[in-house]
């Protein structure tokens, strides 16, 4: 759907994005990660054609980038800016038929949306009268409102109580399943856990690291594993023997415990399936993978590590 070709930019001298590369596959989330002034809302304004890069190029769907994809886009900004004087029904009708739409169209996706989200009561209210969450909710229909291809949310939850969190989360993964390629900025890193397919972190305008999700939380896996036994504890910390180190133990109910263990010399969980069989009955074995809020804060410490 998008690919990156080693595009840069540049404020005052100062390098802002150097010669970052990536591909967002069509139908699918890709969190686009790093921390404060990493580069991601520079990338993000590339994107819309808010800014033009110095160098390098981006391509939708296989063509050079131009504007009159911003019909396919949807954006939703980090700073939300919505007309205050306008009604919620007539901004949303205007920022429908700016990106394409006629107005039967126009009118046709607004109430749609407008149901969806059961605000209708609310179409008719001024901007200025809503509080934040519901300008919010105004301001993310507006952004796929059109029916866009690519959807790109900067920071899309900022602001939200947990039940519009879940709101909004729960639309995200609808509109995946409807075949929206949805690029997520964001440093809520429970919701790229959650919802996204591949990502990239940004760290001083290069690309860290970039892969599918899965793939980079087991790159960065400590060797943890959490197994769950009926049996005695000391039998079961006999047949660890050297290979596995024993991290913690938890009593669920008597004789039914749950441990944290750690792997040496490259053991794996046949290894150790194979050494406790004979002592305990096994009830789950599982490798414990990283969080990608783990996984972010390991890259950048050791990207850290490497500049001292």
């Amino acid at each position: 759907m998008i690919q990156i070709a080693e595009v840069s930019k540049s404020y005052n001298r100062k390098l802002v994005l150097d010669a970052v590369s990536m591909e967002v596959n069509k139908g699918h989330i890709f969190g686009l990660l790093g921390p404060n002034g990493a580069g991601k809302t520079t990338l993000i304004r590339i994107l819309n054609q808010i800014l033009y890069p110095d160098g390098g190029q981006i391509y939708f769907e296989g063509k050079l980038l131009e504007p009159v994809h911003l019909r396919q886009i949807g954006y939703l900004p980090e700073e939300r800016g919505l007309y205050k004087t306008m009604t919620v029904r007539a901004h949303l009708l205007f920022l429908a038929q700016l990106r394409g739409l006629s107005k039967t169209e126009a009118t046709k996706n607004v109430d749609h949306w407008l149901q969806h989200f059961d605000i209708q009561g609310w179409q008719l209210k001024r901007i200025s009268m809503l509080s934040k969450g519901m300008a919010q909710k105004v301001q993310f229909i507006a952004a796929l409102v059109h029916q866009p291809k690519l959807l790109i949310l900067d920071e899309p939850l900022s602001g939200f109580d947990p039940l519009n969190v879940e709101l909004i989360m729960n639309e995200i993964k609808a509109l995946k399943e409807q075949g929206t390629t949805i690029i997520l900025s964001t440093h809520n890193m429970k919701s790229v856990d959650e919802v996204c397919d591949y990502a990239a972190l940004l760290h001083n305008g290069k690309v860290l690291a970039q892969d599918a999700v899965q793939q980079l939380r087991r790159a960065h896996s400590k060797g943890l594993i959490e197994v769950r036994f009926k049996g005695n504890m000391l039998s079961f910390a006999n047949a660890l023997w050297t290979d596995f180190t024993l991290l913690s133990q938890k009593e669920l109910e008597e004789g039914f415990f749950e441990c944290t263990l750690q792997s040496r010399g490259g053991r794996k969980l046949n290894d150790l399936m194979r050494s406790l069989q004979e002592h305990v009955q096994v009830e789950h074995l599982s490798q414990i993978q990283p969080s990608m809020q783990e996984v972010f804060i390991d890259l950048i410490s050791q990207k850290a590590a490497q500049n001292v």
